[in-house]
């Protein structure tokens, strides 16, 4: 598997494409949850996937601070289908963290996580920090990584 990550002006059509087949197969159709996918977002994120064989097979996206929060984020995490129960959640986060800190050199990443995998998170060093809320109809909570106590 190939690890990549790229500012949006540098994706390709194709992958592009890959990216939001995914996205859409996962966050609308998996979770049967219409909402506006494409949110802008994408234009000022760095986009960071795993291909086999030019295929997406798991994806996130970093969001740089003050567009989501004002703290770096991280949001859209997923893995196809066939590839899950891998561990290739865990790397592509790990390995956005590592980029966080080197290449944007911030500390601290604020996501909003979907409940059910809240663990998840935590495992990984994500600090809950709000109470549960509904975001497009699923439960939520944030979470922050690397906040000084």
């Amino acid at each position: 598997m190939n690890l990549v990550i790229k500012k949006f002006d540098d994706l390709n059509t194709k992958e592009l494409y890959e990216i939001i087949r995914e996205r859409i197969n996962v966050f609308v159709v998996e979770q049967n949850c219409p909402y506006e996918e494409c949110d802008k977002k994408d234009l000022k994120s760095f986009h960071l996937f795993l291909e086999e064989k030019d295929t997406i097979v798991a994806y996130l996206r970093i969001i740089p601070k003050g567009v989501s929060y004002n703290e770096v984020s991280i949001g859209r995490v997923l893995v196809s289908k066939g590839h899950r129960n891998k561990g290739l959640a865990k790397y592509l986060l790990s390995e956005a963290i590592k980029f966080i800190k080197k290449e944007l050199k911030e500390s601290e990443i604020r996501i909003s996580a979907q409940e059910y995998i809240m663990k998840f998170y935590e495992d990984l060093g994500f600090v809950k920090v709000s109470q549960i809320y509904l975001e497009d109809n699923i439960p939520h909570v944030e979470m922050v990584y690397g906040k000084q106590s």
